[in-house]
């Protein structure tokens, strides 16, 4: 392949051996996480040969592998994954990480970009033909993200609880999302377990009309009028998602409000 060889890993592991990133700020066009490069500090030499990487690649992975383990700088090269994988972020270093998930192996792997014989860098047309001659298979990272999103599950239920209201009583359940850090709730009431339609309403948050009955917008009417209708059906769900002004963020939606008394 003859490009820079790399070490795609969970951030966990990274944070156990204390390997630090690169740079507090990543200018690179594709924000790759490069961490401090190491070296394994036994069944090595000079760290550069084909068989010294390998010995720091399985001591990286190594879980008896400890800080004090391994040599700062060296000649491998960690990249740091994101959480969610390739739902986070579409690249090649989650990409590896969720490959070797999905086979059932330690999430982790060694990347090479391919280069060509006049040194330019390997495109598909190029990949498909190696990958004939040498009998490679090709997955690309629209694919692996096509199969996560069919086959992964990506919400998890984090805590339950009964909530009255003064529209009647509902259970309250928090949801925590794999691919970004925002919790969200839904508010249950009836069984909703029956193959009969069931009401619901998915509701952004808006801190301003929700909590303050801000007269800019009528969430928080929408709220009432909703668990209303709910409450009256005896069943049904209200979504609340935490996606201030629809994802904006509180702050903007305030710069919003400025730029519309103008």
């Amino acid at each position: 392949a003859r490009g820079l060889i790399c070490l795609p890993i969970i951030d966990k592991r990274l944070d156990e051996l204390k390997i630090p990133l690169m740079v507090t700020e990543n200018t690179s066009t594709f924000s790759t996480a490069f961490t401090v490069s190491v070296e394994a500090k036994h069944k090595v030499t000079t760290g550069i040969s084909a068989l010294d990487r390998a010995e720091t690649i399985k001591a990286v992975i190594d879980p008896a592998t400890k800080p004090e383990d391994l040599s700062r700088p060296g000649h491998m090269f960690p990249l740091r994954a994101k959480q969610g994988g390739v739902l986070a972020r579409a690249g090649h270093t989650e990409a590896i990480v969720d490959l070797a998930r999905l086979a059932g192996l330690y999430p982790a792997g060694v990347i090479c970009e391919i280069m060509n014989e006049d040194g330019s860098m390997a495109r598909l047309p190029q990949l498909k033909v190696m990958s004939q001659q040498h009998g490679i298979k090709i997955v690309t990272i629209a694919a692996l993200i096509a199969y996560c999103c069919h086959h992964e599950r990506l919400v998890h239920r984090v805590a339950e609880a009964k909530l009255p209201t003064g529209h009647g009583e509902f259970t309250a359940i928090a949801y925590k999302s794999d691919i970004d850090p925002d919790e969200h709730l839904a508010l249950v009431t009836g069984d909703i377990s029956t193959e009969a339609p069931v009401l619901v309403r998915v509701h952004s948050e808006c801190v301003t009309g929700d909590v303050f009955g801000s007269l800019r917008c009528d969430c928080g009417e929408q709220i009432a009028l909703a668990m209303q209708s709910i409450a009256q059906e005896e069943r049904g769900v209200f979504l609340y998602m935490r996606q201030e002004g629809r994802g904006i963020g509180f702050h903007n939606k305030i710069r919003a409000y400025a730029l519309q008394d103008e």
